[in-house]
């Protein structure tokens, strides 16, 4: 606003430079890409990730399996619990050792975390794994990948204002710095007397 401001007032003001209006009308059109191409900027990377996201999504839940292992024996080492501060028996892991069959039917076995605090031979408990058995990740969920889609959305729209204003901004400084040079010029033409020999001072 302070924008449409200065050029209204510049318009016929008799002491306006030509610096003033630029300033002005860089102001302006600082103020239109900030509130028209961040957003527009925001949105299509927003939809890009979504769209890269959910495929992704599709993807691990298509070749991600859940299937039932069982414990051989608990490894060494305590329970490793990724919240500190949590004492649900639901956030606890520990290393055993156990046995799986994998989607396509072979037995496996080896070293895994199992969501269990006190792991006894015989317990059972789910795992993740891939198409061959192999210990995989928990495929992402759509929610999640929505919500990563909508915070890079946010964080290229914050982006894309905060480069605009630092162009605005740096612009404006070079204007100001000609403009002082400029005055330092006339100032050296115009030769101010005080300090010269026989001036009083």
């Amino acid at each position: 606003m302070r924008a449409i401001g200065g050029l209204w007032r510049w318009r016929h003001n008799p002491l306006r430079r030509t610096t003033d209006l630029v300033e002005s009308w860089v102001a302006l059109v600082a103020l239109l890409l900030i509130l028209v191409a961040a957003p527009v900027a925001g949105c299509v990377v927003g939809s890009a990730a979504d769209d890269s996201l959910q495929r992704s999504v599709r993807d691990q839940w298509r070749t991600r399996h859940l299937v039932a292992a069982t414990v051989v024996k608990k490894l060494e080492g305590g329970p490793l619990d990724p919240d500190p501060e949590s004492s649900s028996a639901r956030d606890a892991h520990s290393r055993v050792l156990a046995d799986w069959t994998a989607p396509d039917g072979t037995a496996r076995h080896g070293p895994v975390l199992a969501d269990l605090r006190s792991p006894h031979p015989g317990d059972h408990f789910r795992l993740w794994t891939d198409d061959h058995g192999r210990i995989a990740a928990r495929p992402l969920d759509g929610a999640t990948a929505t919500t990563l889609a909508v915070l890079a959305g946010f964080g290229v729209a914050a982006m894309t204002a905060g480069l605009v204003e630092g162009g605005r901004r740096l612009i404006v400084w070079r204007m100001v710095r000609r403009r002082y040079a400029r005055w330092d010029q006339a100032w050296d033409r115009s030769g101010p007397d005080w300090g010269r020999t026989g001036t009083g001072s």
